[in-house]
């Protein structure tokens, strides 16, 4: 095991789990919403009840790092971790909210298309946290970390090609800027996700 000395009361890894098991709902519900195209007031519910899960989580995983003396890595990592896989969520609940605030309605291909690359982020987060129990899985963490680097590269350009085409064919100057924000806020999604995929890497650099 890599860790195999931390105390079972405070089994940070089942938090880290649930955690990106958070992050891959919300993702995967806001693929939902986006081939929907419709967000009421039951989604806008839900997807909140999804962002107080992650932050309960979060917050658990804080008050357990201020109780116990032995963590399974380092305490500011720990902290990192946890804070990134917390933004995440919280990001997705960001878009979903401004969509609703926007009144930004039906189906969008462009968001139908990041909100793919999202969830499939967000899959690789949950693939390498998972993995981080056992040393046997080094390789299948390093890979979904190498994975959600190149994702994050992938939303780079779907962003860069969007608003390009979005400054040459809509008119509304406000549409303009309404759609500019979402599309930057989906690339801030994968952003972070990558930022997780540094964390874990640095940990396991730190744990080799």
């Amino acid at each position: 095991m890599l860790f195999n000395f931390i105390p079972r009361e405070f089994n940070f890894f089942d938090l880290f789990e649930k955690q990106a098991s958070y992050a891959v709902e919300a993702a995967k519900f806001f693929k939902e919403l986006t081939a929907k195209g419709e967000i009421d007031e039951e989604a806008m519910n839900k997807m909140r009840l999804i962002e107080h899960q992650g932050d309960e989580a979060a917050h658990t995983i804080m008050d357990q790092l201020n109780k116990t003396f032995i963590t399974p890595f380092d305490r500011e990592d720990i902290f990192s971790l946890a804070k990134e896989l917390d933004d995440v969520i919280d990001m997705i609940n960001t878009i979903i909210s401004r969509l609703a605030i926007y009144k930004l309605t039906g189906v969008n291909k462009n968001l139908v298309d990041f909100s793919l690359v999202i969830e499939e982020s967000a899959q690789g987060i949950l693939c390498a946290v998972k993995g981080m129990r056992n040393v046997k899985n080094l390789k299948i963490v390093k890979d979904a970390c190498v994975e959600i680097n190149r994702l994050e590269n992938v939303g780079d350009s779907m962003r860069d090609t969007m608003l390009a085409k979005l400054f040459d064919t809509e008119k509304d100057p406000i549409a303009v800027i309404k759609w500019k924000e979402i599309y930057q806020d989906c690339e801030t999604v994968l952003d972070i996700c990558e930022d997780v995929a540094h964390v874990v890497s640095s940990i396991l650099v730190k744990q080799a």
